[in-house]
C-alpha cells in the first residue's frame, strides 16, 4: 500500500480536495472538513481517519489501530502503519470516512458542492 493509493481513493470522491496541514500531514478533505489525515514522511507511513460509532471500539481491538490523539472523542482512530490494510479495506474506511464528514456538513454546503 502507499500513499498514492490513499490519494487515489480519497480523491475520486465527490468534491474532495487535498492540502498540507501542520506542516507535514497531508489531508483529504470535504467542504472543508478533514477525511483523512496522513503523514507521508513518516515510517512506516500512518493515517488518520472517522470510523462509524457500532464499529469504533471493533477497530480499536485490530492491530495497529489506535485512538487518534485529540480526535478519538470523534471516534478518529489511526492505523500506524498503511500497509495492514488491503486496498479494498482502505476504499471502505476511506469512504465511510467521507460519507460521515459529509453528513455533517451543512446543507447549504453540501448543495454548493453537489454531494
Amino acid at each position: 500500500m502507499t500513499i498514492d493509493v490513499l490519494r487515489n481513493i480519497a480523491m475520486a470522491l465527490p468534491a474532495a480536495t487535498e492540502d498540507i496541514k501542520w506542516d507535514v500531514h497531508l489531508c483529504f478533505n470535504v467542504g472543508a472538513k478533514m477525511f483523512l489525515i496522513t503523514s507521508p514522511d513518516d515510517v512506516p507511513v500512518n493515517a488518520t481517519l472517522k470510523v462509524p460509532v457500532d464499529i469504533y471500539h471493533e477497530m480499536l481491538d485490530r492491530e495497529g489501530f489506535i485512538p487518534a490523539s485529540h480526535l478519538s472523542r470523534y471516534h478518529w482512530v489511526n492505523i500506524t502503519d498503511i500497509g495492514l490494510l488491503t486496498k479494498k479495506e482502505w476504499e471502505f474506511l476511506i469512504r465511510q470516512s467521507y460519507d460521515q464528514v459529509v453528513a455533517k456538513l451543512p446543507k447549504k454546503t453540501r448543495q454548493s458542492l453537489s454531494i
